[in-house]
């Protein structure tokens, strides 16, 4: 296995690229129901209405189309109804504007920006949601390593995928924290390469894959959330999505139906039907 695409070396004549957090490995749940949400409740002292807002924060993140936003683009929308709905989120404006504008969303440039804040509000509301972004850090790291497994089917899925096919993690999660998750399971003997966060976008890490030759056709890309379908349509290769509440299922079906489509070439009529039921399965 290979950790980069500089040194990868193409094998076969297919290509199946492979998210991580909530897809491969079931640790979205636990992040947004033991970090995200609470951390949020803790730094804005929202106790009061804990538990619509902790509802709120996960069907936001995990359950509708939103599933898999970027951190911050989802604590802006959250504090945006919270500041609506159950008590005034003083600066809420900034954030929003922030995560809406900014070409990058990361603690650094979040960090940048509070310090350039013009006022006071816009200061504070910034900062805060630095110490939550945090704060978040330090409780997935402290998450039990027993919730940290992959999901049922997985380890199957990709022993078969890599008996034709080259295989890439494609995550925007943490490179060390992939790693290290995939190779506690056992997962890293069937994968090519890793392109983690710090690769760059799921949809630059596929078109840099493409560079090494593969037929648009023959690339898939394995995702549980609307970010990865789009990644792969900018790329104009086929999808499969891992559906939540069914991802056990939906990696065997990959393995018995979505792996011989493609194979055949007879995936793009199989991909339609499964996008529909992507869509539906998170309300779109």
């Amino acid at each position: 296995m290979q950790n980069s695409w500089e040194t990868f070396v193409r094998k076969h004549p297919f290509l199946i690229c492979v998210d991580s957090d909530g897809c491969a490995m079931d640790t979205m749940n636990c992040k947004h129901f033991h970090c995200f949400g609470p951390c949020m409740v803790a730094e804005w002292g929202l106790e009061a209405w804990r538990q619509p807002i902790l509802t709120r924060w996960n069907e936001i993140n995990l359950y509708q189309m939103t599933r898999g936003i970027n951190r911050f683009l989802g604590l802006a929308q959250a504090l945006e109804e919270i500041h609506q709905r159950y008590t005034p989120i003083p600066g809420v404006e900034a954030l929003c504007s922030w995560a809406r504008s900014a070409p990058e969303l990361s603690n650094s440039a979040l960090r940048q920006a509070a310090d350039a804040a013009e006022t006071p509000e816009a200061k504070q509301i910034l900062t805060k949601a630095l110490c939550w972004s945090e704060a978040v850090n330090a409780g997935i790291a402290a998450l039990p390593e027993a919730w940290k497994v992959p999901f049922p089917g997985v380890a199957e899925g990709l022993a078969a995928a890599a008996e034709f096919a080259d295989v890439a993690v494609v995550s925007s999660a943490n490179r060390d924290a992939v790693e290290a998750e995939w190779a506690k399971h056992g997962l890293l003997q069937y994968v090519d390469v890793v392109l983690a966060q710090d690769c760059g976008s799921k949809a630059a890490c596929i078109a840099r894959m493409l560079s090494f030759g593969y037929e648009r056709s023959r690339v898939l890309m394995v995702g549980d959330a609307p970010g990865d379908q789009d990644a792969a349509a900018r790329n104009g290769v086929f999808f499969y999505p891992i559906l939540v509440r069914q991802e056990a299922e939906s990696w065997r079906e990959l393995t018995e139906q979505g792996f011989p489509r493609l194979l055949q070439g007879d995936y793009q009529s199989y991909e339609q039907e499964k996008k529909c039921q992507f869509s539906r399965n998170l309300g779109g």
